[in-house]
């Protein structure tokens, strides 16, 4: 029994690869009001009327292409980023995932059981940047199951890490293997999201995308701004590996719908790239900590037939840090400071 818990929570997969499954998933993924942020009627008219309907099918094909044995990978190396962080913790350590299972309450629940003593629960969630679709509606969700179930401990957040040090070491090692042999060019392929969302994160009201320069321009703006977050990881990892402004690029990719969404990107610059010369090309995706179908299937087999279709010669998909042994440390370093004010954690 202990006093002291750790939740790890991420995005979620389908429980199979079955259509009915899929489109289940899509629809508590779809009409959260962070992740498609239009009214309640007209989302719900998109998401069952619409989306789902036509991409269940679509969806549920990229997923067989990349299923497990196991199961999803991303539940799969969820659990056992889980076992590996329990190997270097005293305290209990859990999983949870923001759509579908395992569910925020069953990992509370179990949690509750097992520790009568319970004081505080370590919500970590696997989302290196802020933005309202990922991290921001993670985080809401955790504390809304707290608040309605009234548990007798309280939830303290990891706050976004895209700049700190321990994990920018651990995604730096997980790349430097790929870089250390030949190559043309490293793109970082992060999710994209739409410029709206970049807009009304804006907590300045006139900071965000007001000028070309603006993620690099200081602005408090930037505690919410996942664009400028993601150039920052970029921009610090290459610093560690010493690679030159030439040797790199950023993209956004998985848009959905007509809306505008940040850019450049991905798909069209894989098309791009062999025509500017770059003929060995390497992939990473530092916006995902964990494998899963934005990075096996619309990376490492959708993204790299683009590029090899364009005229490129070779592609790299650099895998997610996963279990990575420099990320489990970065992890749960973290994890024991957190009952020393440190300020990478806020209480709720």
């Amino acid at each position: 029994m202990s006093s002291t818990a750790v939740i790890l929570m991420n995005l979620g997969s389908p429980d199979t690869t079955q259509v009915k499954d899929v489109r289940k998933y899509l629809h508590e993924f779809l009409m959260d009001k962070r992740v498609i942020d239009y009214p309640y009627l007209f989302r719900k008219f998109l998401v069952d009327g619409i989306i789902t309907r036509f991409r269940a099918p679509k969806s549920a094909h990229a997923y067989r292409s990349i299923w497990w044995p196991e199961g999803s990978p991303l539940i799969v190396l969820t659990k056992k980023l889980q076992t590996a962080l329990q190997e270097q913790l005293d305290c209990p350590v859990e999983i949870a995932m923001r759509y579908g299972r395992p569910s925020m309450r069953g990992a509370y629940d179990k949690l509750a059981a097992e520790n009568p003593d319970l004081k505080e629960v370590l919500l970590v969630p696997l989302y290196p940047h802020y933005a309202m679709s990922s991290y921001e509606t993670a985080v809401e969700y955790a504390r809304e199951v707290h608040r309605k179930r009234k548990y007798g401990f309280h939830i303290k957040v990891l706050q976004p890490y895209y700049h700190d040090e321990a994990y920018i070491h651990a995604l730096a090692e997980s790349i430097r293997p790929y870089v250390q042999g030949e190559f043309d060019h490293l793109l970082f392929s992060y999710h994209g999201v739409p410029v709206r969302h970049i807009k009304k994160g804006d907590i300045t009201g006139h900071h965000c995308l007001a000028s070309e320069d603006c993620c690099w321009v200081h602005s408090d703006a930037h505690r919410f701004c996942y664009r400028h977050q993601v150039y920052a990881t970029t921009r610090l990892v290459a610093q560690t590996l010493g690679l030159s402004p030439d040797q790199y690029s950023v993209s956004f990719q998985s848009r959905l719908g007509r809306d505008e969404w940040i850019s450049p990107y991905t798909a069209a610059e894989l098309a791009a790239m062999p025509g500017r010369g770059v003929q060995r090309l390497l992939v990473a995706c530092p916006a995902f900590v964990s494998d899963c179908l934005e990075t096996l299937e619309e990376i490492a087999m959708a993204g790299r037939d683009t590029f090899l279709q364009a005229g490129g010669a070779a592609f790299t998909a650099i895998p997610c840090l996963n279990v990575h042994p420099d990320w489990v440390r970065a992890l749960a370093g973290w994890v024991r400071t957190a009952g020393q004010d440190d300020p990478r954690w806020k209480t709720f």
